[in-house]
């Protein structure tokens, strides 16, 4: 059974959610929350799988209790972003906290389930192309000066070209097929890369190698 805490500030949007969820087979609603406060104190308390979160809302948003729930978790849990094309900027802020992706308000029944499904199995939600697009808005964008780029120095050579690969898109078992490995093999890679650079999840370690210039993003939007 895979337990979902969903968090939205709309009642409506929220009962629905809770709603066509808990009639899914394998599935169960643990908890709702209104707001970005209420999400931190129910995923202690709760511990769910997933959780589905939205990410304007009052208060405390979506972005920082992401943040907030991952930091104070020994077993962290998935979180799904809701959120639509025009916050890039906050969907960028959420997949840097750890988020494992986001999905689109329009998304259909069929889709959320499957992909509720996805996350709790490890997997990242969103398509590979979505991913660079918001990550190449974000970088073609002014930086604050204080940033500094993530240390790449401890990956290996292999750690580098599995990690480019990544970032580009790739599933292990395409990133097997192009530098001839097996997928046990990249999926030690990606672990390993991980690990050497404290990120908890496939979507930092994206975001990673564009800011350190690993992947140059394309000219074009």
């Amino acid at each position: 059974m895979i337990t979902v805490l969903v968090v939205d500030d709309q009642v409506l949007i929220r009962a629905g959610l809770a709603a066509l969820i808990s009639a899914a087979p394998g599935l169960e609603v643990v908890g709702q929350a209104a707001n970005g406060q209420e999400a931190v104190a129910l995923a202690a308390t709760t511990h769910p799988d997933v959780i589905l979160m939205d990410i304007r809302m009052p208060g405390l948003d979506g972005v920082r209790a992401t943040e907030r729930i991952l930091a104070a978790s020994g077993t962290p849990p998935r979180i799904l972003i809701l959120t639509t094309f025009d916050l890039d900027e906050y969907v960028y802020a959420a997949l840097r906290g750890g988020a494992s992706g986001f999905l689109l308000k329009e998304t259909t029944p069929q889709r959320l389930l499957a992909a509720i499904q996805t996350v709790a199995e490890g997997d990242l939600l969103f398509a590979p192309t979505v991913t660079r697009r918001l990550i190449e808005a974000y970088t073609r964008s002014d930086r604050n000066p204080a940033w500094s780029p993530p240390d790449l120095s401890p990956l290996t050579a292999r750690e580098l070209e599995v990690l480019r690969l990544v970032a580009r898109g790739m599933t292990n078992g395409e990133i097997a097929d192009n530098l001839i490995l097996s997928e046990a093999t990249v999926k030690t890679h990606i672990n390993r890369t991980m690990t050497k650079l404290n990120l908890c999840s496939r979507a930092q370690a994206v975001v990673a190698a564009y800011e350190a210039g690993l992947v140059i993003p394309r000219s074009s939007a």
